[in-house]
């Protein structure tokens, strides 16, 4: 796996160093979105396969965003499950200033070797965009919401939640760029953070690589489970706008 992410690395380098030629700036609409998928399967010795897949659409209309995502994991070794994971989630924003803005969260979460059979977390948070400019963009956000718990030990908690989040995206060229995304939720009954990693480069129009490192970490799991999960993945995206 790490000669697979260095070989990745490099090609996303070369990659976007020859599709840094200027293109032509077209109108944006007020729809845009990105659909990705990764698969990796083995064979021989051990036979494993692992998928990932994600989607993301937003409308964008005067100061109102109206955001959907979704993404999906799972992995076998030799025909037996070892990974599953479901996420989809909602965002609808506001910009009440050029950097200021409020946004809602609904997000739904099922990830059974971590222990959720069953996840809603709902918030209502603040953001800024502490740097907005054409090369870097950092937006922090914070909040307070609800959260539902369905557990794989048969217990089920609710809790009052606070909620932090990070969005940074480094803009290399117009054809390349890093971006890192945090997001921490605290309750009672535990503290979700997941963060996600990932170098994107452009292929041909609208279609991207991208080499992700993504980690989930739980405070309270059920014992014999992980308290942590990492996942390295390398996926081709397709986005619009």
């Amino acid at each position: 796996m790490l000669r697979l992410a260095c070989i990745a690395v490099l090609v996303l380098s070369l990659a976007g160093i020859a599709g840094a030629q200027e293109a032509p700036e077209e109108e944006k609409g007020p729809w845009a979105g990105k659909l990705s998928l990764g698969y990796l399967s083995t064979a021989g010795n051990t036979e494993t396969t692992s998928y990932n897949t994600s989607f993301e659409v937003g409308y964008t209309k005067d100061s109102w965003l109206h955001q959907l995502s979704g993404a999906a994991t799972g992995a076998d070794d030799q025909e037996v499950t070892t990974a599953e994971s479901y996420q989809l989630g909602w965002r609808t924003a506001y910009d009440f200033t050029e950097r200021d803005f409020v946004f809602g969260t609904v997000d739904w979460r099922k990830d059974r070797f971590a222990g959720v059979i069953e996840q809603m977390a709902y918030a209502l948070n603040y953001g800024r965009r502490v740097i907005d400019t054409p090369k870097h963009v950092l937006a922090l956000g914070i909040g307070a919401g609800y959260r539902e718990s369905d557990r794989a030990d048969g217990t089920s908690t609710d809790s009052a939640i606070g909620r932090g989040s990070l969005l940074y995206n480094w803009n290399w060229s117009e054809t390349a760029g890093f971006e890192q995304g945090v997001i921490v939720e605290s309750g009672s009954d535990n503290t979700y953070i997941e963060s996600v990693s990932a170098i994107r480069t452009q292929l041909i129009g609208g279609f991207n690589l991208v080499l992700s490192y993504t980690i989930k970490n739980n405070s309270d799991v059920p014992a014999d489970t992980e308290k942590r999960d990492t996942r390295t993945a390398i996926s081709i995206e397709y986005a619009f706008e």
